[in-house]
């Protein structure tokens, strides 16, 4: 995670991460076919990690920010008997022992990071850190000026109770829980995320609209990249 997540949300994360399940088969199995070390970028209570781990019969090396999340996945893993090597770590500033097959970062992570600057410095270092024909695979939220208008300001139940308020000038979402806890999003488009892939010197090798690898459409509401690091 980046700086911007509040220790305090992490009391919430299972409830607020129960809704997403459909990505752990996507990374699990680009994960089976990465020939090689595997690192997730902000693990988290390992949701993902986890399984992957499981479906691979290998270690997984999770790295992130948050030292109270990281205890939950380090006891998550004890109880469902996989191994992760887990490491508290900015995604900015990550370094490996060896370069990894596949990194991958789910769950909209990378848009904890606020600035343009802050997410080239993520891509430099996946680039800096894969094999050569290793994948970086991340996925975002596209960006729906409706939503944002409609979420502004509005408190909702579930999957645990908040309010979203919409920074325009920031491109920014706020969730805030009623216990004050906070979580930041920024928002980028397609181009932005392009850009990134371009000036770390990946490649794209797929962009999907969903993680059921279907097509992406200017009607697609997530973005699911999944780029190389090239062979030369």
């Amino acid at each position: 995670m980046a700086s911007t997540w509040d220790e305090a949300f992490a009391d919430r994360y299972e409830e607020w991460s129960a809704h997403m399940a459909a990505d752990v088969a996507f990374y699990a199995g680009l994960a089976k076919e990465a020939d090689g070390p595997l690192v997730e970028l902000a693990v988290g209570n390992g949701r993902v990690a986890i399984p992957v781990a499981r479906a691979t019969g290998r270690r997984v090396v999770g790295i992130d920010l948050s030292p109270v999340m990281l205890e939950q996945a380090r006891v998550r893993a004890a109880e469902q008997g996989v191994e992760l090597d887990l490491r508290e770590g900015d995604m900015r500033e990550f370094e490996l022992d060896e370069p990894a097959a596949l990194i991958y970062c789910p769950f909209r992570s990378l848009q904890h990071l606020p600035t343009w600057a802050d997410r080239r410095r993520a891509f430099e270092r996946v680039a800096a850190s894969l094999l050569p024909g290793g994948r970086f695979a991340w996925n975002a939220i596209a960006f729906d000026h409706h939503f944002a208008a409609r979420a502004d300001g509005a408190r909702q139940g579930e999957p645990v109770p908040h309010t979203t308020r919409f920074a325009v000038g920031d491109n920014r979402i706020d969730i805030v829980l009623d216990d004050g806890a906070r979580s930041s999003s920024w928002w980028a488009t397609k181009n932005e995320w392009l850009g990134l892939v371009d000036v770390a010197g990946l490649e794209v090798e797929a962009l999907y609209g969903g993680f059921g690898r279907e097509p992406f459409t200017e009607d697609s509401r997530e973005y699911v990249f999944v780029a190389a690091k090239t062979k030369q």
